[in-house]
């Protein structure tokens, strides 16, 4: 079956460009936006290059748990305006991932599907829920802005092999997709080498990333890249 890849929502996107095809949001911004994207996350950027500093960074961020924005840069520069926009203003938000999937507060997903593909290698319910109903509370308390983007990943072990199905809300083609292309990564990385410690003996391998977005959008101030 053929499955689109990084260039084939490349070339959607600058077709979109080209054809003026715009929307618009909530700040007045154009964009232009895939409505029900899915294909394989074969390379790390869609457009332009990923910024590694940042992305280790994040990651380190993630492994914390902290959900204050401040301790992205623990001091050394100002966060990224993206958070900035989502934080209230002592810099709280509610999308640190790795508190979402490792924190007992939320059910210790990672552990969870850990057990469940050691336990069960066919699985299909080896999920973690990023996504939770009462985000729509959350969201907006405090002065915060911010929705989660993420609903949920879920592993299979087929073929030798660990794939991920990434199910995203929305996606910021530029800063969004690096950015949580480097995260899921590396968690699939991390679960590749956990179980392979359980049962496989090094034998599995972390495989596809297959990426499925509600809405996947540039914003009018990456259109230069598009072009």
């Amino acid at each position: 079956m053929y499955q689109n890849t990084t260039k084939d929502i490349a070339e959607i996107f600058v077709n979109a460009l080209e054809n003026e095809e715009f929307t618009t949001d909530k700040t007045g911004c154009k964009t232009i936006e895939i409505i029900g994207a899915n294909f394989l996350a074969d390379k790390p950027a869609i457009f332009g290059k990923p910024n590694t500093d940042y992305i280790d960074r994040e990651i380190d961020w993630y492994e914390s748990e902290s959900t204050n924005i401040n301790d992205i840069y623990a001091g050394e520069r100002e966060p990224p305006a993206a958070w900035v926009g989502s934080a209230d203003p002592h810099g709280n938000i509610n999308s640190n991932y790795g508190k979402l999937i490792y924190s007992e507060q939320y059910h210790n997903q990672y552990e969870s599907v850990l057990q469940e593909l050691n336990e069960n290698p066919d699985s299909r319910r080896a999920s973690m829920i990023y996504q939770r109903p009462s985000i729509w509370t959350e969201y907006y308390q405090g002065g915060k802005s911010d929705f989660i983007c993420t609903n949920a990943v879920t592993y299979y072990i087929r073929n030798s092999q660990v794939d991920a199905v990434v199910q995203m809300r929305s996606n910021d083609v530029v800063f969004g997709y690096r950015n949580d292309f480097a995260w899921q990564e590396y968690v699939l990385n991390c679960l590749t080498s956990d179980i392979n410690k359980e049962l496989y003996h090094g034998t599995l391998r972390a495989g596809n990333i297959f990426w499925q977005v509600q809405n996947l959008h540039v914003y009018e101030r990456h259109f230069d890249l598009v072009k």
